[in-house]
This record gives structure tokens, sequence and C-alpha cells, in this order.
């Protein structure tokens, strides 16, 4: 997996989940977080405010970790 392929997913999928990412990669969402992170750095992608639900505490912090396509 290469940044050219992470960028052309969230171009599909403008607003998506870690956990999102993680399934369709098959890719460990720690690798995933570096590579956002590098495409944080160059202004393609954002990471949005985890939003919380109710606060039950039992979904994993992945589904919540969300990331959108700011590149046209």
């Amino acid at each position: 997996m290469i940044l050219q392929e992470i960028q052309q997913y969230l171009c599909k999928h403008p607003v998506s989940s870690l956990t999102e990412l993680s399934q369709h990669f098959h890719s460990d969402p720690d690798a995933l977080r570096l590579m956002l992170e590098r495409l944080q750095s160059k202004g393609r992608v954002r990471k949005l405010e985890a939003k919380k639900c109710g606060g039950c505490q039992s979904c994993a912090p992945e589904t919540l970790e969300l990331y959108e396509w700011i590149n046209s």
C-alpha cells in the first residue's frame, strides 16, 4: 500500500474512519496513522474531532478516529 492508494480511497470516500481504512487495506491501524500523518503534513487530509457517542466505552477508538479528504 502506498500513499497514492490511500489518497484515491479518500477521494472516493471523503470521510473515513481508521477502522474503515484498516479493513479496506488489510493494514495495521498504527501503520495507517503514520501514512495519514504524512498526508496531513502535505495538507491533503485532516483528522476530524472524534464525536463521542453515549459514553458507554464499547466502541473501539479506531471507529471514532475520522479522516477527511481536503485536497480537490
